[in-house]
């Protein structure tokens, strides 16, 4: 008897990839900053199919993240941030089925692309590396944000790293605190979707395929990240958030067409 799972040869051709770089962006480039899983995916299938499949990998990949990186999280910015991804994951929930995730990705590649042309005129004054953290208010906000983009398509990264960015914080402390507060946005998702009625015998063994890829994704990215400089870090953070904002922003005004 053959397993009921997406026989599409160019979805495993999208997703084994998509699924390794999540793990390596995850564990040690900010938490999820890429958001590659759904864009990717969704080359070969509907954007909410992919949501459906990414979700049960990016659990098992937080749990494999949170190993290498707990108790290293900077608890006030956790505070901050924690109620306002909850609300996130409560409106996403409840607007998942009506939202056009097309607008939804010119939303994210907006705010990715503004933010990294907001940082380079601050690099042309000479004025990157002067700390400019954003406040309590602000951090509840990207949070907001970053729930309700996560718990429409896994895609909360960016919105994140506008807030953690301005903290200029170190960069274990970094990767701690997203993978933290992603791991906890992720649990707390499966209950919509199972609400939404996202969760059939088709997706779910999908995921249990490409969870390994995730998991060795994980590890190269642990690995990457105990090799590189802090400076280093930050410059491949804000390359990822231009690549994944700009490829967002392309996607959306394509589907619109």
């Amino acid at each position: 008897m053959s397993l009921d799972i997406i026989s599409n040869p160019w979805f495993w051709a999208w997703a084994i990839p998509a699924c390794i770089l999540t793990g390596i962006s995850k564990s040690g480039l900010g938490g999820g900053v890429g958001g590659y899983t759904v864009p990717l995916m969704s080359m070969a299938i509907s954007p909410i199919q992919a949501a459906a499949i990414a979700l049960p990998v990016l659990c098992v990949i937080d749990l494999a993240a949170l190993r290498a990186w707990w108790g290293k999280w900077d608890k006030t910015i956790m505070r901050t941030i924690m109620p306002g991804g909850i609300l996130g994951i409560v409106a996403g929930g409840v607007t998942f089925s009506v939202m056009n995730e097309h607008w939804i990705r010119i939303m994210i590649g907006g705010i990715s692309i503004g933010y990294l042309g907001w940082n380079l005129l601050k690099l042309m004054n000479k004025t990157i590396n002067v700390p400019n953290p954003m406040g309590k208010a602000a951090g509840a906000f990207w949070a907001t944000v970053s729930g309700y983009t996560s718990t429409i398509a896994h895609a909360g990264g960016p919105a994140m790293a506008v807030y953690l960015l301005s903290q200029r914080i170190d960069k274990g402390m970094f990767v701690a605190t997203s993978v933290v507060f992603f791991a906890v946005v992720n649990y707390l998702k499966i209950i919509p979707y199972v609400w939404l009625g996202l969760f059939d015998t088709r997706n779910i063994l999908t995921s249990l395929l490409l969870i390994p890829f995730g998991i060795i994704g994980t590890r190269i990215g642990i690995w990457l990240h105990n090799r590189i400089s802090q400076n280093m870090f930050y410059i491949v953070i804000y390359a990822l958030l231009g690549f994944t904002g700009a490829k967002m922003l392309w996607d959306g005004i394509r589907g619109l067409q």
